[in-house]
């Protein structure tokens, strides 16, 4: 089945896929997430660290956000926002250990109940089984880079290689083999990576070995305010 594609910057850190089927009205939504990547580290942003070929070329056929805010910024946090469509003092995950329900409504269950298709792969960092989806294969807790445990469909089992390779090739096989192809679908395409400790695929361990990164200039800023604060409590 051919499909058309058509690519929308959200955030950063976060792609919108809207993609439209012959056999569907509707469109099909792929999410893709990235987990604390700084734009500074996307060349569509000019920042010059490095290359990004082909986030920047999502960003030149779509939007590219200069100026973006968020509810919440830290890692699972962040999700149930997504998730929800609530703040976090609602959606209760206030941060990464605080409870989340996931009995509450979600989006993708909200999807599921005008026929859509739904399935979640990689990192949700959000303890419990997941609902709204048809099929998960999630990692526990932050995961890891090399020969990760995936839990799928409540099955825990691992996988040899390396991490990002694996998320991709788990999403690429629900798109060709495990979804039904006459209904409209949403995929949330969830990335661990670059979030520390960041250990690459081994190929590129000596990428930026002859490369000088300046840090920023507040690298080494002691943050003198702090001692002004800590002297009054």
């Amino acid at each position: 089945m051919k499909i058309k594609s058509y690519f929308v910057w959200l955030l950063p850190l976060v792609i919108l896929l809207v993609s439209c089927t012959k056999q569907a009205q509707r469109p099909n939504i792929i999410f893709i997430m990235s987990d604390d990547h700084a734009y500074q580290a996307i060349s569509a942003y000019g920042q010059g660290l490095n290359s990004t070929p082909h986030i920047d070329r999502i960003a030149e056929e779509g939007v590219l956000f200069n100026h973006g805010y968020v509810t919440n910024s830290i890692c699972a946090p962040s999700r149930a926002v997504m998730l929800t469509g609530k703040h976090s003092f609602v959606n209760g995950k206030i941060d990464n250990h605080s409870k989340f329900d996931w009995n509450q409504d979600n989006f993708a269950k909200q999807l599921q109940t005008v026929g859509y298709q739904t399935a979640l792969i990689g990192k949700i960092h959000i303890p419990g089984q997941p609902q709204g989806f048809d099929y998960y294969n999630v990692l526990p807790g932050q995961g890891q880079y090399y020969n990760p445990d995936f839990i799928e469909n409540g099955i825990k089992k691992q996988y040899q290689g390396y991490c990002t390779n694996i998320s991709t090739e788990l999403a690429l096989d629900w798109l060709s083999d495990k979804r039904d192809a006459d209904k409209p679908f949403l995929l949330l395409y969830h990335q661990k990576a670059p979030h520390r400790t960041w250990m690459p695929e081994k190929k590129y361990l000596g990428l930026f070995e002859d490369s000088t990164f300046a840090p920023p200039a507040n690298f080494f800023d002691n943050y003198g305010c702090s001692s002004h604060i800590t002297q009054h409590f």
